[in-house]
């Protein structure tokens, strides 16, 4: 067995290239899978580096110095940030605590409703079973409930650590921006000479991951914004709660989509009931989901590696089940990865032919 292993990686991996392509790899995951949680920092700093690297190259176009274009966009992100966090999220939470509150009463009348099915069906619905069925639905929500509450308390707990990210990840992308150029140099002195292969993966994911983040974001945004004037204007309560987990929910293709329909309809049934009301907001959300999935997305993501609906969905599972949130959010480019470094992997007959022509050199 460990005969075959040996000749199996002697035969595949002939090419100095493909040995250290597959170590990085190794040690790409290696890194991110048991020390992700402590350089969490770094990454959210070097996503959100990506997203501005775009218009300081931008502004450099008008000779402007990159450590001034540096300084003019952190600038703007750390002002539009501090009005996110003081301006939008206040009013998330409340709405969120306005909804924790009103759960028992729409429970109660979940209850009420289901408890007199057994009485307009007999024969189709029993009682008893209705009965157990409410009594452990009821118990589960209270055990949930005590763990998000004690959740929430350990949450606190982690406020210092929130206030030294707050401080340690706009440092990191100043230095990350201003001295991008350097810090890759940098980096590129540490790794093997023969890395052809994995500079070719790296050229084709670098642009893409770029794309891919700057247009989640927009994706979010608009989104987000859009839904938020649509149920703001149809008088829907939780409006902007609603409209970010709306707005997160494209992170997670397909899936995200349909989970955050559930507490949207939810709200709107228990606001108005099966009304004309309940019927126009249904409407006016599913188009709003028709737009993204045929307008924005295909605008913003014009440039993206096409891949099917199955290896995305199987992308989002596997990642995120790996890293979390990052995975999830990673799981186009992590998919595009994979299938960039198969593409650039030679085939048998590409070994075959490097074997022919390296016994022709001997000769």
């Amino acid at each position: 067995m460990f005969k075959q292993l040996t000749d199996w990686y002697k035969y595949r991996f002939k090419d100095p290239n493909l040995s250290v392509l597959f170590l990085l790899l190794i040690a790409a995951f290696l890194v991110f899978y048991f020390f992700g949680n402590i350089l969490a920092p770094l990454f959210v700093a070097l996503v959100l580096s990506y997203l501005l690297d775009w218009p300081i190259n931008y502004l450099m176009r008008y000779k402007i110095n990159r450590t001034i274009a540096t300084f003019i966009v952190m600038s703007l992100f750390l002002s539009l940030a501090v009005f996110g966090f003081l301006g939008v999220l206040p009013t998330v939470f409340k709405q969120g605590a306005a909804l924790i509150q009103d759960l028992p009463a729409m429970f109660n009348h979940v209850q009420d409703y289901v408890l007199t099915l057994p009485s307009l069906y007999p024969d189709a619905i029993d009682k008893v079973t209705i009965t157990q069925i409410v009594e452990n639905l009821r118990t589960y929500l209270l055990e949930r409930g005590g763990f998000l509450l004690s959740q929430s308390f350990a949450s606190l707990l982690d406020i210092a650590a929130l206030i030294v990210y707050a401080i340690l990840v706009p440092l990191l992308m100043i230095f990350m921006l201003k001295d991008k150029t350097l810090l890759i140099n940098s980096f590129i002195k540490f790794l093997p000479e023969n890395r052809k292969l994995a500079n070719q993966v790296w050229l084709e994911m670098n642009g893409q991951i770029m794309n891919y983040i700057r247009g989640k974001v927009i994706e979010i945004l608009i989104v987000g914004v859009l839904t938020y004037f649509t149920f703001f204007i149809m008088g829907l309560r939780y409006s902007a709660l609603l409209a970010v987990l709306v707005g997160l929910s494209v992170l997670i293709p397909y899936i995200g989509a349909a989970a955050v329909t559930v507490p949207v309809a939810v709200v709107a049934l228990f606001q108005w009931g099966i009304s004309a009301d309940f019927a126009y907001l249904i409407v006016a959300y599913l188009i709003i989901q028709a737009l993204d999935g045929n307008l924005i997305v295909p605008i913003l993501f014009s440039e993206a590696v096409n891949l099917h609906p199955v290896v995305i969905i199987m992308s989002v599972m596997i990642f995120g089940g790996l890293w979390g949130f990052w995975g999830v959010f990673f799981a186009i480019p992590l998919a595009t990865l994979v299938k960039a470094v198969l593409n650039a992997w030679p085939s048998r007959e590409q070994l075959k032919s490097m074997e022919d022509e390296n016994n022709i050199s001997v000769e």
